[in-house]
């Protein structure tokens, strides 16, 4: 099976109806699933760059309602395209966990890429109601992160280049992938961080990543429709069939 492109959506910037004709974009280019950002005023995990975004969202729009409306709406624009979406935990207590756990449901989305908690008891909740928690791991790949990927019910996004310290024998991705199939990870691996052009999603996709995340290199193209699109057809074209 050949790698997903997954494309990250600034959730809110610049607007939510802009957001929603940027996601039919991501679908009709080529991207298999389309990442959306939940926006806060406080991301305080994220680069300055995404986290200026997302509070410019909030800051134009506050209503939750009016949020999960437009996401409704990317799922009715496209059916075959998979949703996840990635929320900082104060974001779902201010939503309420019972009301965020229906958004998902109503709107067929499974996975969740959970930031900023200080516990588990709103990850294991989440689980509990069969929503997917992902988690990360670093190219390092210390033995917290190891255990934890293997009880982890959600994908396993693996940092698809090296920034310092890696394991001894494992420094390219493609052999850290395969160490991580070895040792029994059977959710899927989607790898990003640093993916920015066709040769690296062809190197991830060579590596034998189940997904490929494109990020801020996706975000700077959105102020031409036309160069956005040109783009996602491009990075496609890296992917091995």
């Amino acid at each position: 099976m050949s790698s997903k492109l997954i494309g990250y959506l600034s959730y809110g910037y610049p607007s939510i109806e802009k957001s929603i004709e940027i996601a039919n974009i991501y679908a009709k280019s080529g991207c298999d699933v389309i990442e959306i950002s939940y926006p806060t005023d406080n991301a305080y995990i994220d680069s300055e760059y995404i986290s200026l975004r997302m509070k410019y969202a909030i800051e134009k729009c506050n209503d939750t309602k009016k949020y999960f409306q437009g996401i409704s709406k990317i799922r009715e624009n496209n059916p075959s395209v998979q949703l996840l979406l990635l929320i900082y935990e104060h974001s779902i207590i201010d939503l309420g966990v019972n009301n965020f756990i229906k958004y998902c449901k109503d709107n067929l989305i499974e996975d969740i890429i959970l930031v900023g908690t200080k516990d588990n008891f709103i990850k294991n909740k989440l689980i509990e109601e069969g929503l997917k928690i992902s988690c990360y791991v670093t190219f390092s790949m210390p033995d917290s992160e190891i255990k934890e990927a293997k009880s982890s019910n959600g994908f396993v996004y693996f940092q698809a280049k090296p920034s310092g310290k890696v394991k001894e024998g494992y420094e390219t991705l493609d052999k850290c992938i395969k160490y991580l199939k070895e040792i029994g990870i059977k959710t899927p691996i989607y790898v990003g961080v640093g993916i920015s052009t066709k040769e690296d999603v062809l190197m991830a996709s060579r590596a034998g990543a189940d997904g490929i995340f494109v990020g801020s290199a996706i975000l700077k193209k959105q102020d031409d429709f036309k160069e956005l699109e040109d783009f996602i057809i491009e990075l496609k074209s890296g992917i091995i069939k």
